[in-house]
């Protein structure tokens, strides 16, 4: 197993980035050191409002996860951008996550280039951003994992200039998702994006969600589940005594690794 701190230059965000991965390169047969030879799943992992690259390495046990069923994974900074595109800033957050650094990996790695062999999964605003990033780039992913995801966009949509909850106010959520006027029908609402797809008779790639039945963002899970349901969408969706915690979302990205 492989630990690596990588540094490079992003077009997608126009300066240098880093990001964490666990590769397992290496297994031991009789003792002996045998380099594995078949290209391998990748899981691209994004953390929460407020977090880093490091969230999933410290939190979580991602690295035992990676070696048991051979996936390397990529755990990048996505800021508090909801991995979305700042054109103002030029940091092109959800290409990044969803193109670029899927790229730049299969170019410097032993991966697979085959779009069920690629997954993109997160937590909280993490989970959002598998979502919203998985159905706009499907073409590069065959699964999603969406753990407590901020599935929020019915919640700011049409928001006053004095609006402020828990987690920001209206300048924040204006600055990272635009008009808000205009937002459930633009391509940072994952409903939008499914229907779109589904016209375009486009695959959408398998989701598997769960969220804690004590999480603040619980009533948003269920309703987005039930919008698959109502939309025939191959899905698979856990609740479980929980908080929005690591306790919970250990849990259960072990469940989902054993589904993807």
């Amino acid at each position: 197993m492989a630990f690596l701190q990588v540094n490079y230059m992003s077009r997608a965000l126009n300066r240098a980035t880093n990001f964490n991965a666990f590769i397992p390169m290496d297994t031991f047969e009789n003792s002996e050191q045998v380099k594995s030879t078949k290209p391998m799943r990748a899981l691209y992992l994004l953390h929460g409002y407020t977090g880093g690259q490091f969230d999933w390495t410290c939190g979580a046990r991602i690295q035992e996860l990676s070696s048991k069923h051979n996936v390397a994974v990529f755990m990048p900074c996505g800021n508090n951008s909801f991995y979305l595109d700042d054109e103002n800033k030029r940091e092109l957050f959800g290409e990044y996550v969803g193109y670029e650094l899927i790229k730049y990996t299969r170019g410097i790695f032993q991966l697979s280039n085959k779009r069920e062999d690629t997954i993109i999964g997160g937590l909280s605003m993490g989970g959002y951003g598998a979502i919203r990033n998985g159905l706009k780039y499907s073409e590069n992913f065959g699964s999603i994992i969406a753990l407590s995801s901020a599935l929020i966009i019915n919640n700011i949509a049409n928001i006053s200039p004095d609006f402020r909850d828990d987690v920001a106010d209206y300048g924040y959520y204006t600055r990272i998702f635009g008009d808000l006027n205009q937002l459930q029908v633009s391509d940072k609402n994952p409903e939008y994006l499914i229907r779109e797809l589904k016209n375009k008779n486009m695959d959408v790639p398998n989701i598997y969600m769960a969220c804690g039945t004590e999480d603040f963002l619980l009533k948003e899970n269920r309703a987005f589940h039930e919008f698959l349901l109502d939309e025939s969408i191959s899905r698979e969706y856990e609740e479980g005594a929980g908080e929005h915690s690591w306790d919970f979302w250990n849990q259960y990205i072990e469940k989902a690794f054993m589904v993807i």
